[in-house]
């Protein structure tokens, strides 16, 4: 009885704003791709084709692979991952300002323009996944149980780029330059993490350097998408923080670190958002 009235009253008071949630979904889901020959395609072609730009420079020509015969897929779903993240963060910032006019107009809380920007992103990223499973199949994949974690993996990726959606989003809302800024910082992320390369080839060697590859894997990002990678395609070739690192403490860095951004960015939105308007 208590839990039946608990959903009823976060029903009501979410309904309306998950109504205009939907809508704007599928909103930009469709202005996203309208005019475009290939249309919902190209969510498909572009982490495709940074695919095979990057395998053939870093898996062929410079031979940065596991060995493994799972390493392409391996590849294809770090690269699908990453896309996320950055579609998220590039639509997601610039959402606030460029529903300017509609928050002016309509009263509802003005996070939902920043969440629709991450759940568009994340319909891309399961239409990825369906073809990095398709790959998997050809590639004779061999899943464990450790499939059933994957959701987890999802969420918490979802958790640590909406957190740093919605600081950036707040952000640009006072100092546009923040758009560029992250331009050139997300390419700096994209490569001192293990997404075009494998750790392994870095741990391997031993020494200092493999130290810091480690290190990496305290990143919540890289953290999780080699959790993703573990669990979905490859346990027995994908290093992960919870192989890595023996100490406990160490082994919830990431997680804690998702919770603390996730936590600014919900804090710092909610503190700034009814000044949006008038600044904007």
């Amino acid at each position: 009885m208590i839990m039946h009235e608990l959903v009823r009253k976060l029903q009501a008071r979410y309904k309306y704003a998950w109504i205009v949630l939907k809508g704007l979904v599928k909103t930009d889901f469709r202005l996203r791709y309208q005019g475009s020959f290939l249309g919902i395609a190209w969510s498909v072609l572009k982490p495709l084709m940074t695919f095979c730009v990057m395998y053939v420079v870093f898996g062929k020509f410079l031979r940065m692979s596991d060995g493994t015969p799972t390493y392409p897929v391996v590849l294809l779903l770090g690269i699908s991952s990453w896309q996320f993240v950055t579609e998220s963060t590039n639509v997601g910032l610039r959402s606030v300002v460029d529903r300017g006019d509609l928050l002016r107009k309509i009263h509802f809380p003005n996070y939902i323009v920043v969440v629709s920007a991450t759940v568009g992103a994340m319909i891309s990223y399961a239409i990825n996944l369906g073809v990095v499973l398709i790959f998997a199949l050809f590639a004779r994949v061999h899943f464990t149980w450790r499939v059933v974690l994957l959701p987890l993996n999802i969420v918490e990726l979802y958790a640590v780029t909406l957190g740093i959606t919605l600081i950036m989003a707040t952000m640009y809302v006072y100092f546009r330059d923040i758009a560029h800024i992250w331009d050139v910082l997300q390419q700096l992320v994209f490569y001192s993490m293990p997404i075009i390369y494998p750790l392994s080839y870095v741990t391997n060697r031993g020494g200092l350097y493999a130290d810091l590859a480690r290190l990496e894997l305290l990143n919540p990002i890289a953290q999780t998408i080699q959790d993703i990678r573990h669990n979905f395609i490859a346990p027995d070739s994908q290093p992960t923080v919870w192989n890595q690192f023996s100490n406990p403490v160490l082994q919830i860095v990431p997680p804690l670190f998702t919770v603390v951004l996730l936590w600014i960015g919900i804090y710092l939105f909610r503190c700034n958002s009814r000044k949006f308007a008038e600044v904007m």
